[in-house]
Formats: C-alpha cells, structure tokens, sequence
C-alpha cells in the first residue's frame, strides 16, 4: 500500500524506517487520517519526519505524488472556472522584475481578499488581477517566484496545496537566508570576545566555584576582566548589474550586520563586479562617494576578518585586464585580479559569500571567473550550510 510514496519520500531524501512505515500503515488501519487527504499528510508528516529540516523535503515529496488530486473548493465557482482554463503563455526572459513583486503571505493573501471584492472578469498574463500567466502574485501558471497559487493543478486550502506551499522551506539547511537567520549566524562570533587587561570586575562562576571546593565549602569569590567583543570586519558588498536580484537577500545581510553588537568594529564597503582603484561607500558605486582602495589597505590593519559578497560573475576581462572596468568612463591601471590579490594578502581571514548556489557555478555565464575566485578565496553559498560553513572558516586559526 503506497509503495510508490515510500521510494517517493526516499528519493527525496527522507530516512525512514521500516518500523516508521509499519506505524503509518498501523495508523491508516486505525482510521487516524479521517479519510482525507489532509489528514493523510498531517499523519505522515507527524510519523515520518523526524526534524523541522527536513518539513520542506516532504512536502515536495507529497506535492510531487499526490499531485492533480482534487478536493473540496473553497473559492467561488466562478474564479474556478477563470482560473482553470488553458494558460495564456508569454516569454518573460527579465526575472528581474520578480523583485519588485515580493511579499509577506499575510500581506499577499489581504491583498487576495481585495481583489476578490474587486475583480469583474477574467484576467490573463497581467501582473495585478488573479488570473493566468504573466507576473501577479495571485493566480496560476505565471512566472512569480513567491506568489498565491489558485487554480490550476492545485486547489484552496486542500493538502496538495498546503505542501504546494512549503511554508517550511526556511528550515531546510540549503535554503537562502533570511534577516532572522543572518542574525543567529553572526551570533557564533562571539567567541571572539576575549579577556583583556581591565580591572576584574565580573565574578568568574566557575573559579568561585572551585575556590570554594578547595576551602571545603567556604564561600570565596573569585573575579575575572569582563569579556569584550575584539573582532573588526571589513564587508564587501558586489552591487549592480547582475547582483540586482540578490539585492533584497544583500539588504537583509547588510542590516544583520549593523545591527550585530558582537564586532568591535565593522566596515562595509561596495565595488561593481570586481575591485579596482576604488570602493564605494554606497550602494550605487558613484564615483563622487568613494575611497582609495589603497587608502583601506593602509588603514584597516591585517586584524580585520573580510567577508566579500558577490556573484562572481563577469567578463574576464573585467578581471583579468588593465583597462577592464565595465563602468562607463573608468579605467582601471592595475587588473582586477591584482587588486585581489593585495586585498587577499592583507586579510589572511577572508570568505566569499556566493548567492548563486553552488551546483550552478560551473554551468552558469561568467562561469570562468567563479572558478578563479573561489581558487582565491574559500568561497560558499549564501545558504543555511553556506553561512554555518562560512563562519567556522572566519573563525578558524588556518585559512589558506
């Protein structure tokens, strides 16, 4: 019974047991799934996963299988019947334009209510009203990445479409990074606070402790300096170009960063593709705000760890090349590889963070120059696993 599910849930990645299967199986003889659908993935997933990371694995195991199974709606009929008909497809080659789109569930689905009230007809390839094709947030078979599916091979509120969902994609170890999760990353690094020269003014527990087990259990108090973040970080920011769909992702490590209190000193920094004479201390990499690239070598000693976060993507001229500076009206004297290089040297401790995921980087355009890049510095992707691997390398004695 359901044989074809379990290889399913295996080939996904899943481990699970023999006994685990028996005890689904069990628990279908017993009627615990009510005979529904939805009760049938609320009972596998409560006996089969065994860790929240492995929520979003199962349910792109559920969706695949179960998939086109049809349950109650929920809708009115008649967006049914709009959004069941034959997909209106255009080509949109500028995914781009899917980061404007963006947007938090709950503000999507009070939007979906809105439009409800207010939509008279059918709509197609449009990126406003819930329809078919194009770009909305509401409807299905369109190009939005984050959007409210409806219709089409799913349906309202039945299990396909909660696991259609994967409202626990977050959990999983490869996925991209939130603000919250920058956050707890950059928590690791407080084992960079380290004892100093000031005056003993915080009691130390654990020599109190052992004093006073020594004294055979007379109360001795023992004091110790108070533990204070050391660590200084230089931030490197790519910007523009094809960093642009990454931005929103750059955005929330930016304001990780400004908002960690475990750096005694944190200086952020952009440049366009590759570092040349200049880096930027904005954003939008214009010339009349920027510093020497010297200059920062000169003043941020070699104590400073160096995360840089880029695509890697470029001509290789651009790296490679006197006079590679893609910018309108800039030359660059010196190649961009050469000012890597000191930037390298400089900064024994250094990471590159990657949004691009790895299993792409040797496939996609300007594959090339990842390849160079990452054989300077160690580089990872911007994922769950990507930052954890990338923090134990910044914090580790030996980095090269």
């Amino acid at each position: 019974m359901f044989t074809g599910f379990f290889y399913t849930l295996k080939d996904a990645g899943l481990k699970i047991s023999m006994h685990e299967w028996l005890l689904l199986m069990n628990a279908l003889r017993e009627d615990l799934a009510h005979s529904s659908l939805l009760g049938f993935y609320r009972l596998c997933k409560a006996i089969l996963v065994k860790t929240e990371a492995d929520y979003d694995k199962f349910d792109f195991a559920f969706l695949s299988y179960f998939d086109g199974i049809a349950t109650s709606d929920e809708m009115a009929e008649e967006f049914w019947k709009w959004l069941t008909e034959d997909v209106h497809i255009r080509d949109i080659k500028d995914h781009t334009m899917l980061d404007d789109y963006l947007l938090e569930l709950e503000e999507l689905r009070q939007r979906f209510e809105e439009r409800k009230k207010e939509q008279r007809e059918c709509h197609h390839y449009g990126n406003y009203w819930i329809g078919t094709g194009g770009t909305s947030t509401m409807g299905h078979g369109g190009y939005h990445e984050r959007g409210l599916r409806l219709g089409g091979e799913g349906r309202h509120k039945s299990a396909v479409q909660v696991a259609g969902e994967r409202n626990f994609k977050d959990f999983r170890q490869d996925n991209i990074l939130d603000i919250r999760q920058f956050q707890i990353a950059f928590r690791k690094l407080r084992q960079f606070s380290t004892n100093n020269d000031a005056p003993k003014t915080e009691l130390d527990i654990d020599a109190t402790v052992n004093k006073t087990g020594d004294n055979a259990g007379r109360l001795s108090l023992m004091w110790k300096p108070p533990r204070k973040n050391r660590l200084k970080l230089l931030v490197l920011f790519d910007s523009g170009g094809s960093m642009l769909p990454y931005s929103r992702l750059c955005s929330r490590l930016f304001q990780s960063i400004r908002k960690s209190n475990h750096f005694s000193d944190i200086k952020i920094y952009y440049f366009h593709n590759c570092i040349y004479e200049h880096l930027y201390t904005t954003p939008a990499c214009r010339r009349e705000r920027w510093v020497p690239s010297d200059f920062i070598l000169k003043n941020l000693d070699s104590e400073y760890r160096m995360i840089l976060v880029g695509d890697g993507t470029m001509a290789q001229s651009e790296l490679l090349s006197k006079g590679g500076n893609a910018t309108l009206g800039m030359y660059n004297e010196t190649p961009g590889i050469e000012w890597l290089q000191r930037f390298r040297n400089q900064y024994q401790k250094a990471i590159w963070w990657n949004p691009i995921l790895r299993k792409n980087w040797g496939i996609i355009y300007g594959h090339e120059t990842i390849r160079i890049l990452h054989e300077m510095f160690p580089m990872y992707e911007l994922t769950i696993d990507g930052l954890e691997e990338g923090i134990k390398k910044l914090l580790s004695n030996k980095m090269y």
